[in-house]
């Protein structure tokens, strides 16, 4: 029975698996106790010392700009702080990513050059920080920079972390077909990584994340493709991505990235779609019930009752 499984209930987590983050983001969803005053500069005193910890720890300090900015976007606390603290690279780029964030989701940005501009000032402000080039890459993907612009805001993120994760996802993205670039931009990117990057850096997934986004993208096409979709995953070298993604990311301690477990969801996801449920069992056992939005949220679907629905299927 359910009840004495011993799993989870699979809950969306977007700070995953890290606690004081997640503390914090569900802390900004809760209806403050009355009469308390004073909650934007509680927030931002959080934020500054959530981002601090993190240190030069790139790796984490990107992925808690990424989750801050994501649950802060539509609130004025990211850009009242970069306003009181002008010379604060962490307000600079909490502000700078937010609004990054709420173009992504109207479509557009307001005011681009501004935005690069404080960029560019926290990377004066903080030289060996890939975060200000990262949020410069997503803005230059936005807005569809040309390819040699966007390519020298590249090299600088990775002059700085070469396995950025974030980094990796924006460029993924800008050489997509749905974005103007197309399938062997992608596959030329995806094999220039594999060749360079270790099995276990933050760029582990980025093969699997472009084979889900080509699956995803065949099967919203419809038709006798969409019917097909699923032998996608059967191609030699997908097929082998998944072998060795399945055999070791698991394993406790092999993905010791910041977002491993928005890795996991995405293998446990490509296992279900490839029809290899009895290897999927393992990875949800290891998620314990963590839900990321993507890629379980395919046609605006509820992303905890898919992931629910195919880990059920599993066992």
């Amino acid at each position: 029975m359910v009840l004495f499984s011993g799993r989870r209930k699979p809950r969306l987590a977007p700070a995953l698996d890290d606690a004081e983050l997640g503390r914090f983001v569900k802390s900004l969803s809760e209806v403050p106790r009355a009469g308390m005053i004073g909650m934007a500069d509680l927030h931002m005193a959080r934020m500054a010392d959530l981002l601090k910890q993190a240190g030069t720890d790139w790796d984490r300090r990107t992925y808690r700009l990424s989750v801050l900015a994501e649950a802060t976007a539509a609130s004025g606390v990211p850009s009242a702080w970069a306003a009181r603290e002008p010379d604060n690279p962490d307000a600079l780029l909490l502000s700078a990513w937010a609004l990054l964030t709420r173009g992504r989701r109207s479509g557009g940005l307001s005011d681009a050059v501004s935005l690069v501009k404080s960029c560019y000032h926290a990377a004066e402000l903080s030289t060996e920080d890939p975060t200000p080039w990262v949020i410069v890459l997503g803005v230059a993907r936005l807005q569809r920079y040309e390819r040699g612009s966007l390519l020298a805001v590249w090299h600088e993120a990775q002059a700085r972390d070469p396995w950025n994760r974030e980094a990796h996802l924006q460029l993924l993205g800008y050489l997509s077909p749905e974005e103007g670039g197309s399938r062997v931009d992608v596959l030329d990117f995806v094999d220039f990584v594999l060749a360079r990057a270790p099995a276990d850096a933050p760029t582990a997934a980025l093969e699997l994340t472009a084979a889900a986004l080509n699956y995803q993208s065949v099967v919203a096409r419809g038709g006798v493709e969409a019917l097909m979709a699923r032998d996608l995953w059967k191609h030699p070298q997908v097929a082998k991505a998944l072998d060795q993604a399945a055999a070791t990311w698991p394993q406790p301690g092999f993905l010791h990235h910041a977002a491993a477990q928005a890795d996991l969801n995405l293998l446990a996801y490509a296992l279900c779609a490839a029809e290899r449920r009895s290897e999927a069992a393992a990875v949800f056992t290891t998620l314990d019930g963590t839900v990321t939005d993507w890629p379980w949220n395919v046609d605006g679907r509820d992303p905890v009752a898919v992931f629910s629905r195919e880990q059920s299927r599993t066992v």
